[in-house]
């Protein structure tokens, strides 16, 4: 599968490490398709939990200038599986980790087997499901390392940062 693509903003943040050239970075970047800004509200559908996930996680993306419109669903079924992985893990509590199941033949105890809780596979896949949305919208410690925010152009700032420079001989 390899590593995953790497953005081309970032790619020219870093001065162009694949040595395409800054032109062509510069190009398709000019092609990329801009989304259409802001998340609309929560879905009617989503259950209590999934809502407040849905509004904490919308607040998150606001403040990193990451929400966009094409990323609702995306969103949406973070939340589902968000609020899925808590009720698995809510049920889990209290029960064992494994248990026994008797199994019979004709009316007959025959023996007894381990079998894994069931829900423990829901949950594992559902906070997985929730790791990989966070991982992509920079929503955890590492992806937010990753996250490069380009600064705005301020000729006005850079002028004053210039000229208040010592002279150098």
């Amino acid at each position: 599968m390899g590593r995953p693509p790497v953005p081309t903003q970032v790619q020219i943040a870093k001065g162009d490490p694949s040595k395409r050239g800054t032109g062509k970075l510069q190009e398709m970047l000019a092609r990329q398709p801009i989304a259409e800004k802001g998340l609309p509200e929560c879905p009617e559908h989503l259950e209590p939990r999934a809502r407040e996930a849905w509004e904490f996680w919308k607040g998150c993306l606001e403040a990193m200038n990451l929400d966009e419109k094409p990323d609702a669903l995306m969103l949406e079924g973070a939340c589902v599986n968000y609020a899925r992985a808590v009720a698995a893990d809510i049920a889990i509590n209290g029960q064992l980790d494994i248990h026994v199941e008797r199994t019979n033949q004709k009316g007959e105890v025959i023996g007894e087997r381990w079998i894994a809780n069931p829900l423990i596979a829901i949950s594992t896949t559902a906070w997985d499901m929730v790791r990989k949305f966070c991982t992509e919208f920079g929503l955890s410690p590492v992806s937010r390392q990753r996250l490069t925010l380009e600064k705005k152009d301020d000729p006005e700032g850079d002028l004053k940062a210039m000229l208040s420079k010592p002279r150098e001989q």
